[in-house]
């Protein structure tokens, strides 16, 4: 991996990691076409710059971080499913990752569930969220373990499920991402270590590096994606997601068969 292919790379999760169409199913799209999906820093490389988009969500919410400790516990309790599951299925989830197909067919099922969500559950103004809606957006994220399903998608739409507005379920999302995101880093480091590997200090700027670019994306792409869910709703990234999932599926079956992690 070079500069120029960590700073896309960083842009892309920027821009994904908070929007409803699945910033893995991105990175993986991404990392194949530059043909470093299988090497070990790569798969490093996607989890640790999250880290920066993390820290995107504590500068835009800082005062809202000090609020309750009721607002901590039920971040925890929300984040525990995660933490069962993602221990329990880790080897399942890892075969997942090696499949693109899985990407493109998640991408297309979850576009036509944001195209309908709105019907659904879109004319709630609640914003009060109790721990058992916690826990159950806790659930919903769980189904981002499976690559292209979007873990801000999927715990968006278990709390809007749950009665509470768009925006509501959107920024608690956001705040579900730093536990979720944070664990996955802390594992994914220590799997790394474990394995025996470790980091030359190219490999360190370039993390570096990639942390920052995902901070500076991620903040205006957070501010972008709240205004505009606001107003319009999720149907364009529906629309998106359809698009983006049948194109891989007709470049895999018609053209050249896709490899990933």
């Amino acid at each position: 991996m070079d500069i120029l292919k960590a700073v896309i790379l960083a842009i892309i999760e920027g821009i994904t990691e908070y929007l409803p169409v699945s910033s893995t199913g991105h990175m993986i799209i991404a990392s194949s076409f530059f043909g470093i999906a299988q090497e070990d820093f790569t798969k490093l490389f996607t989890i640790v710059i999250q880290l920066g988009t993390i820290l995107s969500v504590v500068v835009l919410y800082f005062k809202r971080f000090f609020q309750s400790v009721d607002f901590y516990f039920k971040l925890l309790v929300a984040f525990l499913p995660a933490v069962f599951f993602g221990l329990l299925l880790s080897d399942f989830i890892d075969s997942l990752l090696e499949n693109p197909i899985t990407v493109a067919v998640s991408l297309v099922i979850g576009g036509f569930i944001l195209l309908k969500v709105d019907d659904w559950f879109g004319n709630s103004e609640n914003t009060d969220i109790s721990y058992g809606t916690a826990f159950k957006i806790g659930l919903f994220q769980c189904l981002a373990m499976i690559p292209g399903v979007s873990r801000s998608g999927a715990s968006i739409v278990g709390g809007m499920t749950q009665k509470l507005s768009r925006t509501a379920a959107a920024e608690f999302s956001f705040f579900l991402a730093l536990p979720t995101m944070m664990g996955a880093t802390l594992k994914k480091s220590y799997d790394y270590y474990a394995a025996g590997f470790t980091l030359t200090s190219e490999q360190v700027n370039l993390l570096i590096i990639g942390n920052v670019v995902g901070f500076i994306v991620a903040l205006f792409a957070i501010k972008t994606f709240i205004g505009y869910l606001s107003k319009h709703g999720f149907k364009i990234f529906g629309y998106y997601r359809i698009v983006v999932g049948i194109a891989l599926l007709i470049i895999h079956y018609f053209i050249s068969p896709l490899t990933v992690l």
